[in-house]
């Protein structure tokens, strides 16, 4: 059983189980709610791109520069419409690198309570061999993670 939290991470990636994960966090800061002020920080953890030798043979018209505001728009949109919905604080997040690495330096830097975040969805033999972002930031955190399906 989940305990009242102040301060929620949640992570996104525009998944549908990342969607569940961002409704189920604003349900979390909603239940809190009644107690305390709750908080959600969303975060979006987007690859570095420092690979300059697989660019280099890309065709010219993908080699256009990301629009990180539209990404943002997109992939903020489900958390935002049900933060603002439910009156809950949110914070806007997004951080480049390793998923697991910044999910879990994030929930400590925003002295989280709780991580939510959304199930790969992948199959056995899949998350056996390549692990999954979720299980692998469940094993490394300090604090609660709460896998949502």
């Amino acid at each position: 059983m989940l305990t009242l939290s102040k301060k929620i991470l949640v992570a996104i990636d525009g998944s549908p189980q990342s969607d569940k994960a961002a409704e189920e966090a604003v349900r979390l800061a909603s239940i809190s709610g009644s107690r305390f002020k709750s908080r959600i920080a969303a975060l979006l953890v987007l690859p570095k791109s420092d690979a300059p030798a697989v660019i280099d043979y890309l065709p010219d018209d993908s080699r256009k520069p990301v629009d990180v505001e539209a990404v943002r728009k997109r992939m903020f949109y489900v958390i935002e419409k049900s933060a603002r919905e439910g009156g809950i604080e949110l914070e806007s997040l997004i951080a480049y690198g390793d998923p697991v690495e910044e999910i879990l330096k994030m929930a400590e830097a925003k002295e989280s309570d709780v991580i939510v975040i959304g199930s790969s969805g992948k199959g056995l033999v899949k998350r056996t061999f390549l692990g999954s972002v979720s299980s692998k930031v469940a094993m490394q955190s300090h604090i609660s993670v709460y896998i949502v399906r």
